[in-house]
């Protein structure tokens, strides 16, 4: 569930958990994996497959950084990217503790291949952990987008 918005830099967050999307590929030299395999984690570059859903997991100091294996560079997001958001984040062993994360899924090639960050934001909503987002979003707006997200899967349900 997310508790928290913030506006600042994750890397100079106070959780020690940091959580972000890798692809399946793993091929992760671009975008905030990119910058956290080239600071912290060289292996994350090119980390070699897995499938959607695995998280893969460093120690680096006093962060603990999660790698949220959530989409492929070759076939996009998928449709059940709320669900495997979810799914991911119920697997940190967080411990009770906080987790950050970075608004997955608004980047540019995140977009063309098919993020959709309504159902991003709805998996985070829904995960049994505590998770702060650091994105220029108020827990107002996330708040928002989860509801309306919320009515579009029942209208699912109830086809």
């Amino acid at each position: 569930m997310i508790v928290k918005t913030i506006q600042d830099n994750i890397l100079r967050s106070n959780e020690k958990h940091i959580a972000f999307a890798i692809n399946t590929e793993g091929y992760n030299n671009d975008g905030f994996a990119g910058q956290v395999a080239i600071k912290y984690w060289p292996e994350l570059a090119k980390c070699g497959e897995h499938e959607i859903g695995t998280v893969i997991s460093k120690t680096v100091g006093n962060k603990n950084f999660h790698a949220l294996v959530c989409h492929s560079s070759k076939n996009g997001w998928g449709n059940e990217q709320s669900e495997v958001i979810k799914a991911c984040f119920d697997k940190i062993p967080a411990n009770g503790e906080p987790i950050s994360t970075i608004a997955i899924g608004t980047g540019y090639n995140d977009i063309i291949s098919g993020a959709d960050f309504k159902q991003i934001v709805y998996g985070m909503e829904t995960a049994t952990n505590n998770i702060i987002l650091y994105a220029g979003y108020t827990l107002d707006d996330i708040e928002s987008i989860c509801q309306e997200n919320n009515k579009e899967n029942k209208k699912l349900i109830r086809k």
